[in-house]
């Protein structure tokens, strides 16, 4: 998950390079949402492997 929010990141700041506004901000928010999702995630499965101890 975390790949696919870098993939978007890159395709952000191409997007921004070249120029298409609309298309950079949309890959932006796509990798935030899938960058804060696998924060959620990787918080949650840290805990649940604290608590099998």
């Amino acid at each position: 998950m975390l790949q696919a929010a870098a993939v978007f990141f890159i395709i952000a700041i191409i997007a921004a390079v070249f120029g298409f506004g609309g298309i950079a901000a949309g890959a932006t928010e796509i990798a935030k949402i899938l960058f804060f999702i696998f924060l959620i995630v990787f918080i949650v499965s840290l805990v649940m492997g604290l608590m099998r101890r």
